[in-house]
């Protein structure tokens, strides 16, 4: 294994997240906080030993990354940059867990906070936070389109870019994905903050770090009470909209802005299933509220029904975590519907978590499949996705996937209930956890509510899960087994 490419990614990596933390000393400064010397030595730190690292490991000859380096690279920076992150929040005052959680929690665009009082924190700490989750948003794109498709993780080589250039392909391919990508991403965090601040929020602060983390479908925000701080303006509505983008494949948005070929999203499955799985969810939760629901005036979503409906099933589908209305006091059907809708997530290629749509779309196909040849065992009967047949490797990837993603929320949820945690509160965190939502369900971690009060060993059970559903899972399990070392 070349090591010597993998920590040379890896410092540049670092470098980046520590020149992330200059605009949020720059804000204080500029305000007269008298903190911003943890922003400015943090910043130093982090930079210096991504720098050391850079200057160890370079060398003339281009780095070389196969797959085993890129594996480990993957994982490593994962695991390397939250903890680096978490420097400013131990700074600041927070105890270790807190800070490994909160950022484990932002870089994986996951949301749950430990955090409370948020409009009266420094703009420096509130700014950080939302470049955490911008950063760890063009991570997850880019991750999903350049590298698991070539590892294979999880069905993903569906979506692997052909290419004649076999060799020493994975740094290049990375680079220009991400340039691409990157562009994308920042014209429509440019674009939702402008329309945020023309529907109401007038403060250019709010506007930007809320489009920021609307983005990356993270749901980190500046208030207490979430979106719900800007019930009364449209910007909810904006929110709907762009959440909606977020979760959608950002190569095929990369094509249309680029290349006008817009036809992708006509044609690909992807979208048509998300947008179909949005209506159905929202209509569900809505006709509930309408014809059954028993809910007292301050709990029903009022006069705006349609909205707030589906703001919360596109904010909790796509792992945004943003909240305009409590929707766990919705009775139970709206309950069991939400933590349903916490484990589907958005496209692959997307800033969204969860299962995915591609996955779920050839789960039932492969069961459908199998009841077939239970029927009739001679008949051959192939899975097929965008018309092609999908071979048996890729079927087993993506279950693989699905069983490691049952296995590791079971077990979060059993090791939360033997902590302490009440049932809805161990079920719905560990679910919101490990597809990286946000906000769980009951009193204690509702869209009302935050993590704070957990124990440190449950919010390090949610942290773990956290990094599981970000890293998919497999490439976790490859890094840890002993022929990865061994060959």
């Amino acid at each position: 294994m070349q090591l010597r490419s993998t920590l040379f990614a890896l410092g540049i990596m670092c470098m980046l997240l520590g020149l992330a933390m200059v605009p949020s000393a720059l804000l204080d400064i500029l305000a007269g906080d008298g903190r911003w010397p943890i922003f400015v030595s943090s910043a130093f730190a982090v930079t210096s030993l991504g720098a050391a690292l850079y200057a160890l490991t370079r060398d003339e000859r281009p780095p070389r990354t196969g797959q085993r380096e890129a594996f480990l690279l993957t994982v490593l920076v994962w695991v390397v940059l939250p903890a680096l992150a978490a420097v400013p929040f131990m700074s600041w005052g927070m105890s270790f867990t807190d800070a490994m959680f909160e950022s484990i929690s932002g870089l994986t665009t996951t949301g749950a906070t430990v955090l409370t009082g948020l409009d009266d924190l420094p703009r420096g700490l509130l700014l950080w936070r939302a470049i955490l989750q911008w950063f760890g948003g063009i991570g997850i794109i880019v991750t999903a389109i350049a590298i698991l498709p070539q590892l294979r993780v999880g069905g993903m080589q569906l979506f692997e870019i052909e290419s004649s250039d076999q060799s020493g392909k994975f740094l290049p391919r990375v680079t220009e994905i991400a340039a691409q990508t990157g562009l994308v991403y920042l014209l429509l965090t440019g674009l939702c903050a402008f329309l945020y601040y023309q529907t109401g929020m007038r403060d250019v602060f709010s506007a930007i770090t809320h489009a920021m983390t609307t983005m990356a479908a993270g749901g980190y925000s500046i208030h207490d009470d979430s979106l719900g701080h800007y019930q009364d303006t449209a910007a909810p509505w904006v929110a709907i909209a762009f959440m909606t983008i977020a979760g959608l494949p950002f190569s095929l948005l990369a094509l249309a802005f680029f290349h006008n070929r817009w036809r992708g999203f006509v044609s690909n499955p992807q979208p048509r299933l998300y947008i179909a799985l949005i209506l159905i969810l929202s209509a569900s939760v809505f006709a509930w509220l309408t014809f059954g629901a028993e809910l007292d005036g301050d709990d029903h979503p009022g006069l705006r029904p349609v909205r707030d409906t589906v703001f919360s099933v596109i904010s909790v589908m796509t792992g945004t975590g943003y909240a305009t209305a409590g929707y766990d006091g919705w009775g139970t059907p709206a309950l069991v519907i939400f933590l349903f809708t916490m484990f589907l997530g958005g496209c692959a290629g997307s800033a969204a978590c969860g299962i995915k749509m591609f996955r779920l779309e050839l789960s039932a196909k492969a069961v459908i499949a199998h009841a077939s040849r239970m029927v009739q065992p001679h008949r051959l009967i192939p899975v097929r996705y965008e018309g092609k047949v999908v071979d048996e490797d890729t079927l087993q990837s993506v279950m693989v996937f699905v069983f490691l993603y049952v296995a590791t929320f079971i077990i979060a949820a059993m090791l939360l209930s033997l902590l302490g945690l009440d049932p809805l509160t161990a079920i719905s965190g560990a679910a919101t956890s490990v597809s990286n939502v946000g906000p769980g369900l009951g009193e204690v971690i509702g869209p009302d509510g935050t993590f704070q009060t957990l124990p440190d060993a449950a919010k390090w059970v949610c942290a773990t899960a956290m990094l599981l559903g970000r890293l998919e899972f497999v490439a976790v399990f490859v890094v840890l087994s002993r022929r990865f070392w061994a060959g």
